[in-house]
C-alpha cells in the first residue's frame, strides 16, 4: 500500500484548482452590466405579486393558532416584569396583535409598527405618559398636591422627564400595566441607535411592559448585554408562522423593479439637503439647463463651471469636480458622450420629477 498515494491525489487537486483558476482569468470578461438588466416598473410587479395564489393557508393557520395554548404563559411572564420577543421566519404581525387583543384586554395597549421608514419615538413616549396620568387619576394613585406639576404638556417636557414620570413608584409588579407592541423592532424606524436606547429605556420602566417581534437576521446586533438582560429583560419565544410579509413589504421598495419617479425624487431631496449650499446651487445651474434644453444629451462640462464660477459657487476646477464626484457617488449626476465626443453631464429623472425637486429644495 502506497501511503503517498492521498498526498499526491490532494496536490493534483489542487494544481488543477488553479490552473483552472487561471485558465478563467485569461478567458475575456463579459462587458454586460447590472444595470443593463430590463427589469418591470414597481407597481406592475406589485399587482402581479398580489395575484400570486397562497399555498398552505390551513396549515399556516393552524400553526398560528396552536400558540394560543401560550397566551397565559405569555401573560405571566409580563406580569413577572419581562419582555417578550418573538421571533422566527414569517411575519408575526397577526399573532402578536391577536395575543394582544384577546389576552391582554384588562390592560391598555399601544402598538408601533417598526417596518414603517419613519417613526416619531417622542410621540410615542408622550401618548404613553398620557395613558398612565389618566389611569393614575381614575386610581386615585396621583397625590392631589403633584396634581398641578402635570398640567404642563406633555410635548413640552424632556425625554428624561417622561421616563422619570412613567418610572413611577406607584405602579407595583401587580398592578396594572401598559403593554407596548412593537412590530418589527428591528425595522428601519426604530433600528438606530438613539431610538434603541429610548425603546431601551422605556421598557425598563415600572409601568410599561414591551412584546416585540423581530425579522432581521442580525436583529440581535442592535443590543449589547446590558440591555437584553437589564433594559429589555426579554423571554425569546421562536414562533415561526411562515406568513408572508403582506402589510410590512408595502413599505419596502421591490428590489426587481425601477423604483417610481417619486421616490427617486424624494432620496435626492434627502442627499441635496445634506450638502453645502453651493453644492446645491451647482446642482440647480445643471437641472435648469436640462429641462430648458430637453433634447440635449445634457450639459458641457466646461459650460457648467463657467456658470458657477460666475455666480462665485466654485473658485476652481478642482471644487467643481468635488461637487460632481459627491452628485454620481448618490447618483445624482450621470454622464454620456455628445456626438462632438465632449462629455455631457445629465440627471437621471423624468422632466416632472426634476421639476419637484426643485421645487422641495427651494
Amino acid at each position: 500500500m502506497d501511503f503517498n498515494e492521498p498526498e499526491e491525489e490532494e496536490f493534483g487537486f489542487s494544481r488543477n484548482y488553479f490552473l483552472a483558476k487561471e485558465v478563467g482569468s485569461s478567458g475575456k470578461k463579459s462587458a454586460r452590466k447590472l444595470g443593463d438588466i430590463n427589469v418591470v416598473d414597481e407597481q406592475e410587479l406589485r399587482e402581479a405579486s398580489a395575484n400570486i395564489e397562497p399555498k398552505h393557508q390551513n396549515d399556516m393557520a393552524a400553526l398560528v393558532n396552536s400558540y394560543k395554548s401560550l397566551y397565559p404563559k405569555w401573560v405571566f411572564d409580563l406580569r413577572c416584569g419581562f419582555g417578550l420577543l418573538m421571533y422566527g421566519f414569517g411575519s408575526k404581525k397577526l399573532l402578536v396583535e391577536d395575543f394582544a387583543s384577546t389576552a391582554l384586554n384588562e390592560y391598555s395597549v399601544v402598538v408601533i409598527n417598526g417596518y414603517l421608514q419613519t417613526v416619531n419615538i417622542k410621540q410615542v413616549i408622550i401618548a404613553l405618559a398620557e395613558i398612565l396620568l389618566e389611569q393614575l387619576k381614575s386610581k386615585r394613585k396621583l397625590p392631589s398636591g403633584s396634581l398641578p406639576n402635570f398640567q404642563q404638556s406633555f410635548s413640552s417636557r424632556s425625554m428624561d422627564d417622561l421616563f422619570v414620570f412613567l418610572d413611577r413608584p406607584e405602579m407595583d409588579e401587580n398592578d396594572s400595566f401598559i403593554c407596548v407592541v412593537v412590530n418589527n423592532i428591528d425595522g428601519p424606524g426604530l433600528r438606530d441607535s438613539e431610538t434603541q436606547q429610548y425603546l431601551g429605556r422605556l421598557a425598563s420602566c415600572s409601568s410599561i411592559r414591551v412584546v416585540a417581534s423581530i425579522d432581521h437576521v442580525n436583529a440581535s446586533l442592535l443590543w449589547d448585554k446590558k440591555m437584553v438582560h437589564t433594559r429589555f429583560n426579554w423571554c425569546w419565544y421562536h414562533v415561526p408562522t411562515f406568513l408572508p410579509y403582506t402589510v410590512e413589504g408595502l413599505f419596502f421598495p421591490m428590489i426587481l423593479a425601477h423604483g417610481s419617479s417619486n421616490q427617486s425624487a424624494k432620496t435626492a431631496v434627502i442627499v441635496l439637503q445634506s450638502l453645502t449650499v453651493n453644492a446645491q446651487s451647482v446642482f440647480r445651474i445643471l437641472a435648469e439647463y436640462q429641462l430648458s434644453h430637453p433634447d440635449d444629451e445634457g450639459m458641457a462640462i466646461d459650460n457648467l463651471y463657467s456658470m458657477s464660477r460666475e455666480r462665485f459657487l466654485v473658485s476652481s476646477q478642482v471644487t467643481l469636480n468635488a461637487h460632481l464626484t459627491e452628485f454620481k457617488d448618490h447618483e445624482l449626476v450621470k454622464t454620456r458622450r455628445h456626438p462632438d465626443g465632449q462629455d455631457c453631464l445629465y440627471i437621471p429623472l423624468a422632466h416632472e420629477a426634476l421639476e419637484k425637486l426643485l421645487s422641495e429644495i427651494g
